[in-house]
């Protein structure tokens, strides 16, 4: 039978007597959860009239969260995935509802995760020769209505200004759905020669697009991303830097995120609206459903044709310019936490983590105290001199089983705990957060500042690279290879991702949609040789596509 995990009241837990062995039979018996103001399941209607997909699933489980309650649940993952994934939300405190329905309120530590992305690939994007700059949030109508497909992709989306400073407006303005018109309509100014070419720019900004059922970080009616927009001479290079960012992106999921992204091109019916080519990361998550996690689109010459945006070529000759645009969001963070966490809560890549390693001192008698404070205090120095992110634990208002609980639900990679007869032998305690139990505990490890830092690094390496081996393992055991359509059907209904030959048109790439519920996430770049017939009509294909039902 599965249980939920319960936070008893906290007063039962601060005995005099608390002590690392006590600790461990503790842990034995529950999970601790650390008392929170908010939680996602419980939400007025004044603030909420419309249903977002995560109140609708609470609703069904009968589960609420009471705002003064002690006792704080966390929902095993195989017990309802989604139910789980809120109160990862809610008790590793990363956001909160907004005011408005379908927002969020980003909190500090899951801002700090969104940093950790932005800081990785803000060096990315300039030294592939990108600049950052901003635009602004409004944008006239008009210019949506410019490029057909465009305003058609986007109008049931859109969020629009009609009264400003008391007035109605001569023409509605649209809050940003993205940035394509408005960086046109400034390139039309900026282009005249090919000396000004290739122009690259990034913005970091919010959007807004008015989502009708929504989930905390994977799809808000506004979000955080960066947006990157370029303008070339010719479509080599606009294709080129397409797929250039792209790559930038895969090696970010892989190498950050320890997230086994599969890039590849997205079909014709997936593809942006105003887009040539689009290209995708798609990231399988701890349901199976598929995430897609970043896009960059060959936009040809859709966009400035619509605008007029041209230059002067060498031989004197006015021509469009060829673009692309890309971008990733915080829908990343919730990326990361459905591939990585478990039934304790998140689990997080060192590369990502707010907190890297956490100390928690650990006293009996009032005369152990300062001695063990003072060795936390120069482990925790010598941990942050070596340029690692350290939180030491020092309150005395939590027992320690309690300190191991809540550092495990947020995710922290690795755990140094600091006791009496530690301080006495000049060694600590570490434990991984990867590795539940004993397993992942080991004692003894020295003090001496050198010694101690290069085994941490070891560590955090090693944790790096296990998350990464578990979720392409993961991956690769849940993808099926299919040859027909009902192989395909058997497979999505068990909740895996299909791959199979496609050479079939868009209405049966649209059929499969309707009767399975999946879609083409995309045609990956990484194909199998030889002669491959469509799984639908059994002609000859050139690529294999994959299917899966997705956020």
């Amino acid at each position: 039978m599965v249980s939920s995990l319960r936070l008893p009241a906290l007063t039962s837990l601060f005995s005099p007597s608390f002590t690392r062995s006590s600790t461990v039979s503790l842990r034995r018996r529950l999970h601790l959860r650390p008392p929170l103001a908010a939680g996602f399941s419980a939400h007025s209607a004044a603030s909420s009239p419309t249903e977002t997909e995560d109140r609708v699933d609470s609703k069904k489980s009968g589960r609420v969260q009471d705002r003064g309650s002690t006792d704080r649940v966390i929902t095993p993952r195989s017990q309802d995935f989604n139910a789980w994934y809120l109160d990862v939300i809610a008790n590793a405190e990363l956001a909160d509802y907004g005011p408005v329905r379908g927002t969020m309120v980003i909190r500090p530590y899951g801002y700090a995760m969104w940093e950790a992305i932005q800081d990785y690939l803000n060096v990315k994007f300039k030294e592939t020769g990108h600049s950052n700059m901003y635009f602004p949030q409004f944008i006239p109508y008009s210019f949506i209505e410019k490029e057909a497909s465009h305003v058609e992709g986007f109008s049931p989306e859109l969020a629009l200004v009609t009264i400003g400073g008391g007035k109605e407006l001569e023409e509605k303005l649209v809050v940003r759905p993205t940035s394509e018109t408005i960086v046109n309509h400034m390139f039309t100014q900026w282009i005249h020669s090919y000396r000004d070419l290739p122009l690259m720019i990034n913005q970091w900004a919010n959007v807004t697009r008015w989502e009708m059922r929504t989930k905390p970080f994977v799809r808000t009616l506004e979000f955080l991303w960066q947006e990157g927009h370029t303008a070339h001479a010719t479509l080599e290079e606009a294709e080129k830097e397409a797929l250039q960012m792209i790559d930038v992106y895969t090696k970010f999921a892989y190498e950050q995120a320890a997230i086994p992204v599969i890039a590849g091109r997205k079909s014709k019916v997936e593809t942006f609206a105003g887009a040539d080519k689009t290209y995708t990361i798609e990231a399988m998550m701890g349901d199976r459903k598929a995430l897609q996690a970043g896009t960059s689109h060959n936009l040809g010459k859709n966009f400035s044709r619509a605008f007029g945006t041209q230059f002067t070529d060498e031989n004197g000759l006015r021509q469009h310019v060829w673009q692309t645009s890309w971008a990733i969001s915080t829908r990343f963070v919730g990326g990361i936490i459905m591939t990585h966490g478990d039934d304790a809560g998140l689990m997080l890549p060192p590369r990502i983590a707010p907190i890297q390693v956490v100390i928690v001192p650990i006293w009996k008698k009032v005369d152990e105290k300062t001695g063990v404070l003072d060795a936390a205090s120069s482990v925790a120095e010598t941990l942050k001199n070596a340029g690692l992110k350290v939180k030491l634990d020092d309150t005395d208002q939590r027992t320690p089983g309690w300190k191991f609980n809540f550092w495990e639900m947020k995710g922290v990679p690795l755990r140094i705990e600091i006791g009496p007869r530690d301080v006495s032998s000049g060694s600590v305690v570490i434990s991984r957060r990867d590795i539940p139990g004993k397993q992942g505990k080991v004692f003894g490890i020295s003090m001496e500042p050198s010694i101690l830092e290069a085994y941490v690094k070891d560590r955090l390496d090693e944790i790096q690279s296990s998350l990464l081996q578990r979720a392409i393992s993961f991956r690769d055991s849940n993808i099926v290879d299919v040859s027909s359509y009902e192989e395909l059907k058997d497979a999505i209904s068990l909740g895996k991702w299909a791959r199979g030959p496609w050479s079939a048109s868009d209405a049966d790439e649209l059929r499969i949609k309707e009767e399975t519920g999946a879609t083409i996430r995309c045609f990956p770049f990484e194909q199998p040789q030889g002669t491959k017939a469509c799984l639908m009509t059994g002609k000859p294909a050139d690529e294999v596509a994959i299917f899966a039902k997705s956020y």
